[in-house]
C-alpha cells in the first residue's frame, strides 16, 4: 500500500437507590433462562451481520499477482573459470578475495564477457474487482505499473493472464481485462452518499492471503491528500496486498477502491484511504474508450483563501480559490482572469475549498466553454472561459533595471519605499500596473515583504504610480490591517499589514 468528559454521578446514584428500594418492596420473580435465539439476538443487538454482504460480493473480488523482468548474470562457472565468480554474482564484479591482487584473477573463463540475462521474477500481489461480466477489472495503477506479466485469480481458483487497457497514475486507477465470460460483476454504489460512522468492509489479499474480509467505519470523507482525489478515510484494516480491492457498504455496493495506508511501520495503523468510486469510474470510462485520461485546465495557480484575507476583501467566508498567478497566454489570461481574483464557482458548482477547483476543472472536457464566478474589487463577476488541455509554464518575475527606473519614494506607513515599474516589465509579467518595493522595514518586513516585490493592489484598489500608491496609504485607517496584493517570482498573494501610526 502506498504508504473524557465529566459526568454527574449524584442523579445516577439516586436512580439506582430508588430501583433497589422498589425491588425490595415487590415479590422476587423467578428468573427464567433466555432461549438460544434470544441470546444471539441480544448479543448481536446494534451490531451488523456481515455474512450476507460477504456472500453477495466475495465472488466479484480477485487476486492479482504481477511479474517483472530483471537483469541478472549467471553464477555458473565454466572450465578454467574464476572460482570467485559466484561471490561476484552476489557482491558485484569488483569483489576480490582477501590477499588476491587484481592481476591474479583468472582470465578467459567463467563469466568474462558474459552479457546480463533477463529473468522474470515475482513482483507483487494486489487485489481488484470485476466491473463487467466480460472480464473488465478495476485495480490500482501501482499494482500493475512496471510489470511484464499480470495474472488474475478468481474466487473459484481459476487463473487468467490479464492485459492493461489503460492506467492513470494521478488517480492511481488502472483498468485491466481477462478473457473470460459470465463473470459476476460487483454493484457500483454512490460514494457521495457516504457519511462518517457508516459501516464498510474491505475484501482483498493482504500479504497474499486471498479473499480476506475486514470491517470498520468511515472515519472521514473528502480527505484531501492530492489535487484530484478527495479520499475516503476509514479504520478498516488494510495492509499491503489490499491495494485495488473494493470498499463495500452494507448494501453490498462498491463505494471506494482501497489505495493507501498511513503508517510508520508499513502495516495497518488505524488509517486507510480509499478512492471514491465515483471518481474511479469517471477515470475508468475514459480508459475504456480512449486508453488514457484527458483533463481540462485553465492556466492558473491558486492558494487557499485565509480568513483574514477574506475579511479584508469583503467576502462573507473563506470559501473559494485565490488566484496567485495567471499563466501567460493560457485560457485564464485570455478570459481576463487576474491575480488576486477569488474563484467562487466553476460551471455553477461551488468552490468550497481550493482543492475543489483543479478537480472540477480537470473533469471538464477540453475545448468546452465554461463559466467562472469570481470576486474582484468587492464585486462578483461572471467570466466565460474556454478550457484547454496542454500545459505551459508560468512566467517568472523580472528583475528590476535600476538605471531605467525613477527615484524611489520615501518610506510610508507600511515601512516601504517603492518605485515605478518599467512598461516592458509590466508587459512581460502580464500586469497592467504596479509599484516595486525598493526598501522594506517594519511593519512590512515583519509581514514578509522584501525588495523586488511588486505591489498590485491595496485593499482591492489597483496601484498605478508611486504617487497614487502614496495617497492610498496616507488615506488608510491606521487602526485596521490593510490587504496588499504582492507579486513575487511569478506568484501573487495577499499580505495583511497594519500601518504604523
Amino acid at each position: 500500500m502506498k504508504k473524557s468528559s465529566h459526568k454527574m454521578r449524584i442523579p445516577v446514584l439516586s436512580a439506582l437507590t430508588a430501583a433497589v428500594l422498589f425491588a425490595a418492596s415487590v415479590p422476587m420473580a423467578q428468573a427464567q433462562p433466555a432461549s438460544t435465539d434470544e441470546q444471539v439476538q441480544s448479543a448481536s443487538l446494534g451490531l451488523p451481520d456481515f455474512t450476507g454482504v460477504v456472500a453477495k460480493t466475495e465472488d466479484g473480488v480477485v487476486n492479482i499477482r504481477t511479474t517483472e523482468a530483471v537483469q541478472v548474470r549467471s553464477p555458473a562457472m565454466g572450465p578454467g573459470g574464476d572460482p570467485y565468480d559466484m561471490f561476484r554474482w552476489f557482491f558485484g564484479p569488483d569483489f576480490m578475495p582477501p590477499g588476491m591482487a587484481p592481476q591474479q584473477r583468472p582470465r578467459g573463463g567463467g563469466n568474462e564477457g558474459q552479457q546480463p540475462q533477463e529473468r522474470t521474477v515475482p513482483r507483487g500481489v494486489g487485489s481488484g474487482f470485476i466491473i463487467s461480466a466480460d472480464g473488465y477489472i478495476l485495480t490500482n495503477n501501482h499494482v500493475v505499473a512496471d510489470s511484464n506479466g499480470i495474472f488474475v485469480t478468481l474466487s473459484n481458483g481459476k487463473e487468467y493472464p490479464a492485459k492493461i487497457i489503460g492506467t492513470d497514475e494521478r488517480t492511481d486507477v488502472a483498468l485491466i481485462k481477462i478473457e473470460a465470460k459470465d463473470l459476476k460483476p460487483m454493484v457500483i454504489g454512490d460514494s457521495k452518499q457516504l457519511k462518517k460512522g457508516q459501516w464498510v468492509l474491505a475484501i482483498g489479499s493482504p500479504f497474499g492471503l486471498e479473499s480476506t474480509v475486514t470491517s470498520g467505519i468511515v472515519s472521514a470523507i473528502n480527505r484531501e491528500t492530492g489535487d484530484y482525489l478527495p479520499f475516503i478515510q476509514t479504520d478498516v484494516a488494510v495492509n499491503p496486498g489490499n491495494s485495488g480491492g473494493p470498499l463495500i457498504n452494507l448494501n453490498g455496493e462498491v463505494v471506494g477502491v482501497n489505495s493507501q495506508i498511513i503508517s510508520r511501520s508499513g502495516g495497518f495503523m488505524g488509517i486507510s484511504l480509499a478512492i471514491p468510486i465515483d471518481e474511479a469510474m469517471n477515470v475508468v470510462e475514459q480508459l475504456k474508450s480512449d486508453g488514457k485520461v484527458t483533463r481540462g485546465r485553465i492556466g492558473v495557480q491558486i492558494t487557499p483563501v485565509a480568513d483574514d484575507v477574506a475579511t479584508a476583501l469583503g467576502l462573507k467566508d473563506s470559501k473559494g480559490a485565490l488566484v496567485s498567478s495567471v499563466e501567460e497566454g493560457g485560457p485564464a489570461a485570455k478570459a481576463g482572469i487576474q491575480s488576486g481574483d477569488v474563484i467562487l464557482k466553476f460551471n455553477g458548482r461551488n468552490i468550497e475549498q481550493m482543492t475543489d477547483l483543479p478537480r472540477i476543472v480537470g473533469g471538464t472536457k477540453p475545448g468546452q466553454s465554461s463559466t467562472l464566478e469570481v470576486w474582484r474589487k468587492g464585486k462578483l463577476q461572471t467570466i466565460k472561459i474556454d478550457v484547454e488541455e496542454m500545459p505551459s509554464s508560468s512566467p517568472n518575475a523580472a528583475s528590476k533595471d535600476e538605471k531605467d527606473s525613477p527615484a524611489a519614494s520615501s518610506a510610508d506607513a507600511f515601512g516601504l519605499k517603492v518605485t515605478a515599474v518599467p512598461a516592458a516589465d509590466l508587459k512581460r509579467l502580464g500586469v497592467e500596473s504596479a509599484v516595486q518595493v525598493t526598501e522594506a522595514t517594519a511593519p512590512a518586513s515583519e509581514a514578509g515583504l522584501q525588495p523586488g516585490d511588486l505591489i498590485l493592489r491595496v485593499n482591492d484598489k489597483d496601484v498605478g504610480t508611486p504617487d497614487q500608491y502614496a495617497k492610498m496609504v496616507a488615506s488608510l485607517d491606521k487602526s485596521k490591517a490593510a490587504a496588499l496584493l504582492v507579486l513575487r517570482a511569478g506568484q501573487s498573494q495577499w499580505v495583511l499589514i497594519t500601518p504604523s501610526k
